[in-house]
């Protein structure tokens, strides 16, 4: 009886514990009021709004010190990262609008590049099929298919940087989970 216990040993039941990522995946909504999300190896998702308006006093380029900042703490909290996303604005509403979203992708790709961080730019109708089914989707459709994923975005460009991270990982940017 003792030998056919030893033989037959019970194998104990696996832990219903998932494991971490195996990936970081950083998602931004670049602008002066940029939505970010960020899949850690922790695998609990984070997002915000952070704002880099420059100060009264300030000169524009303090934006873009703020932004280096904020990815650099972003990186150290949450990073390394596998693979940096943003959305790809091919049209914008205004000159301004423009510039400032070509200094922020200035500032990231230069970043991504210092640390040798994989990036990709997403066009806007693919993330908004992606989360809504809908290339053209309005920015209230993008925000409610956001919520019924369980999130509570403050904007639409924490909304917009959900989308992405959810469009980076069903498409496994960064690497298979």
């Amino acid at each position: 009886m003792l030998a056919l216990a030893l033989a037959n040993p019970a194998i104990p039941p696996a832990p219903a514990v998932t494991p971490p990522p195996s990936r970081t995946i950083l998602a931004l909504d670049l602008g002066t009021r940029t939505g970010w999300a960020v899949l850690p190896r922790s695998g609990r998702i984070a997002s915000g709004v952070t704002e880099f308006r420059p100060g009264r006093f300030e000169g524009a380029g303090m934006a873009f010190l703020r932004f280096e900042k904020f990815l650099a703490d972003l990186n150290r909290d949450a990073g390394p990262f596998d693979a940096v996303v943003f959305e790809e604005v091919r049209a914008h509403a205004g000159t301004l609008a423009a510039q400032v979203y070509g200094g922020f992708l200035a500032h990231l790709t230069a970043w991504c590049e210092r640390k040798a961080a994989p990036y990709l730019g997403v066009p806007v109708a693919t993330i908004k099929r992606h989360v809504t089914g809908k290339g053209n989707a309005p920015k209230e459709d993008v925000i409610r298919a956001v919520r019924a994923q369980g999130f509570l975005p403050k904007d639409d460009n924490e909304a917009d940087a959900l989308a992405l991270l959810a469009w980076a990982i069903a498409n496994e940017i960064g690497g298979a989970q």
